[in-house]
């Protein structure tokens, strides 16, 4: 049972929400709650069409997008579904703990519950308010009022005729609100963000000691310094006077103190510095002098709370980073982009395991200032490509800028191979995709990586500031180490999907040194999985991390619960042959394959493979799993009821499903479609 799905893996995802739906909803059963299919599919879809798609995070941000806004906005129901749609959330949140499928990066589900709580509060204002609906919704209520049969297309066609004739009867005046309002509010269907690699981090004070030692933090420090309680007193354009500046230069040692300029704009070292201090609210401008802000005073005390603060107030210094160009005038076509653009790069550089190529950054930089400032095709307008020169500097220049800070780090080589990889002729032919980039940017890359130039990196400082920032956005950074104090099941669940073999193999050694070496309890989360194909990407991941794996997965062989799962494993690594299979063992295994397809397809795949069979050996099969002895019970059952009786009742043949079955896609390695800059 995954829980993260690409977009583009709809099937996949489909038969992952029915087998969650339908064991949600009769665990809802057993234990007495409310669990309306709609409610729940609604908000499994809100998650699956996230940033991050993770089905099984959830925050009191994600609880309130989905009762505030997703539902009001998007979801058409009955009022009583509608009304008890906090109910069915609740419902959802308890299974998803109750059976390990919670993220335990989220929120605890006390959290959770008390989340719910306080949106259910201003849920019927939301779903009653006309304004919070979408386009599409009202237009299916519009149907709904005009005695529109949903579920008939011709009736929907004749609908849309009365439409345009003028006969239907609509709200025009509510309508034209709610396009205008679409034009300007984000939507609730989120672009996915690239999945990240698990990155690690060195001890806190590690990190502290890197920000005290950072130059551009004892220099804001120093100039906040030099500002003073009683301030400076500035020239009638704002700036710093003459023999200030020259004086401030020296103190900070910007090498500009024995410039000719008449103030910090003419410096740009100095003029950076004292930009930023500002933005950094360190000192402040009033009344014609620089003060300093008095509550900066605990900032300036401690450097690892002076360097985040930097940090974060960089990406508003676009306009002193940024070089003037010639013909753009004081404003550079980075300028504009800045707070947009570098975000992007330092997300771009995060988990690769090598620096990366500057001038790779600085061609997709340069497409993205031309795609956002709309310029002509390089071929109609000869003076476009005069800018890039100007982008390209300045990116460079804010790399400097940040190295400066500690953030990233700077270094001249070759890049490594895998940036050129995807840049070659045949990359579509073998890899049955499109190259990252324009065919003669591609060329054009391939040349110039093909000489040493500059390398970049972050720091560790820049990695954990640049994690914050994606968190903070709701994106998944996982972080090695994070889960050394979460439950079994709960950590297993992330490490088989989400993380790579090298850092799956530090997680695990982490968790277990937590809890004095014992594998048991992680031997039993795999056992307790509700699910086939969960259950087996744990184990999987046990055995290829524990340094004696393998002969854990011989010794499970006798396991009562895990004997399949350990039958099936061995099978796979080429431990087992078909002739060293006992005869319950053969059976167990087609059990397997059996259960692990309906959760992969769903009961139509499985039927359609049995019915492929010679007559009488799909039902031999489909008696033999029943009666197999198979440990989940639960799963034979839905075998059972969902195929082998469907078949009974059916009795006609179906398609053979030849090739990979929905949803057969293994852990991620860590690459996707999904390219860096």
């Amino acid at each position: 049972m995954r829980t993260h799905f690409e977009v583009e893996e709809p099937e996949e995802y489909e038969s992952a929400k029915e087998l969650l739906l339908r064991r949600c909803k009769n665990w809802a059963a057993d234990h007495g709650m409310r669990a309306d299919e709609g409610m729940l599919s609604a908000a499994l879809d809100s998650r699956h069409l996230s940033s991050d798609g993770r089905l099984g995070h959830w925050t009191p941000v994600e609880v309130r997008r989905l009762l505030l806004e997703w539902i009001p906005q998007l979801v058409v129901a009955d009022p009583d579904t509608l009304n008890a749609a906090p109910e069915s959330l609740l419902t959802l949140l308890r299974y998803l703990a109750a059976s390990g499928l919670r993220d335990p990066r989220g929120a605890s589900i006390a959290t959770l519950e008390k989340a719910v709580a306080e949106a259910a509060a201003d849920y019927p204002a939301a779903l009653a308010d006309p304004l919070r609906q979408g386009v599409g919704k009202f237009w299916t209520l519009a149907a709904l009022d005009n005695g529109v049969d949903l579920s008939d297309g011709e009736a929907l066609e004749r609908f849309q005729r009365d439409v345009d004739a003028g006969r239907a009867r609509y709200d025009g005046e509510l309508l034209d609100r709610l396009i205008e309002a679409s034009l300007t509010r984000p939507p609730l269907d989120q672009a996915r963000a690239y999945a990240q690699l698990p990155v690690g981090l060195p001890p806190r004070e590690e990190l502290a000691a890197a920000a005290a030692d950072s130059g551009t933090v004892r220099r804001l420090a120093a100039l906040a310094g030099w500002v003073g309680a009683d301030g400076r007193e500035l020239t009638a354009t704002g700036d710093l006077r003459p023999a200030d500046a020259r004086e401030l230069a020296r103190l900070l040692g910007t090498g500009e103190q024995d410039s000719t300029a008449r103030g910090s704009t003419e410096t740009p070292l100095l003029d950076l510095l004292f930009a930023w201090a500002k933005k950094a609210r360190l000192v402040r401008v009033s009344k014609g002098r620089v003060l300093r802000v008095a509550k900066a005073a605990p900032l300036l005390r401690d450097p690892e709370a002076l360097w985040r603060r930097a940090f974060e107030t960089f990406f508003d210094l676009g306009g002193v980073v940024c070089a003037p160009d010639a013909f753009w005038g004081r404003s550079s076509p980075m300028t504009l982009t800045f707070d947009e653009i570098l975000p992007d790069v330092l997300n771009t550089i995060y988990s690769i395991p090598h620096p990366t190529p500057v001038v790779r950054l600085q061609e997709t930089v340069w497409l993205a200032c031309r795609e956002y400032l709309w310029l002509d095709d390089e071929e109609e307008d000869p003076s476009t490509e005069s800018l890039r020169p100007g982008v390209e500097r300045d990116l460079l220049r804010a790399l400097e800028v940040l190295a400066g800070l500690g953030a990233v780090e700077l270094s001249h080589g070759m890049a490594d191979e895998m940036f050129s990889a995807d840049l070659g002729d045949d990359f579509e032919a073998e890899h049955g995709e499109e190259r990252p980039l324009p065919p003669e940017v591609c060329a054009r890359l391939l040349t110039r990586l093909a000489e040493p130039g500059p390398l970049v990196r972050l720091t560790p400082l820049g990695v954990r500031a640049v994690r914050e920032r994606m968190l903070a956005g709701g994106r998944d950074a996982p972080l090695v180490g994070e889960l050394a104090d979460e439950a079994p099941a709960e950590m297993l669940g992330v490490v088989a999907q989400h993380y790579t073999l090298e850092t799956a193999k530090e997680e695990i050694e982490g968790w277990l040194a937590a809890h004095g070496g014992d594998v048991e309890p992680l031997l039993e989360a795999v056992r307790e999985c509700p699910f086939r194909i969960r259950s087996a990407a744990m184990l999987k991941i046990l055995v290829e991390t524990l340094p004696d794996g393998r002969a854990l997965l011989r010794g499970l062989r006798g396991d009562a619960k895990l004997r399949p799962l350990a039958v099936l494993t061995l099978v796979d690594e080429g431990l087992l042959g078909p002739e060293d299979l006992t005869g319950r063992e053969q059976l167990f295994l087609i059990t397997e394959g059996l259960l692990t397809l309906l959760e992969l397809g769903g009961p139509e795949a499985v039927r359609e493979q049995l019915a492929a069979l010679p007559p009488g050996q799909a039902s031999e099969i489909a008696t033999g799993v029943q009666n197999s002895g198979h440990p989940d019970r639960v799963a034979v059952e839905e075998f059972r009821t969902l195929v082998a009786e469907q078949m009974r009742d059916r009795g006609r043949p179906l398609r053979l499903v030849r090739g990979q079955a929905p949803g057969a896609r293994g852990r991620p390695s860590g690459h996707g479609k999904k390219r860096r800059r």
